[in-house]
C-alpha cells in the first residue's frame, strides 16, 4: 500500500509538494497580505518565520482570518 504524503490546512489534506514555505503557501491562497494569524503544529507562528518555515508532511496548519467588526 502506498502512503501519500500530506499536510492539513485548516482541517482539510493537501498533498506535500517539497520546499513549500508557509509564505509561499498563504501566496498561492490570496492570503499573503491579509491579517491572518497561523498556527503550526498548535504554536503560533509569528510573520517573521513564515518565509523560513517549511511545510513537512503531518503539518497541521490552521489560517485564522482577523475580522474586524464594530
Amino acid at each position: 500500500m502506498t502512503q501519500t504524503l500530506a499536510f492539513w490546512l485548516n482541517g482539510e489534506t493537501h498533498p506535500y509538494r517539497p520546499e513549500l514555505s508557509v509564505a509561499a503557501l498563504l501566496q498561492e491562497l490570496g492570503w499573503q497580505s491579509k491579517p491572518v494569524v497561523i498556527e503550526y503544529n498548535g504554536e503560533i507562528l509569528h510573520r517573521p518565520y513564515w518565509a523560513n518555515t517549511a511545510v513537512q508532511p503531518g503539518d497541521k496548519i490552521e489560517v485564522v482570518t482577523i475580522v474586524g467588526g464594530g
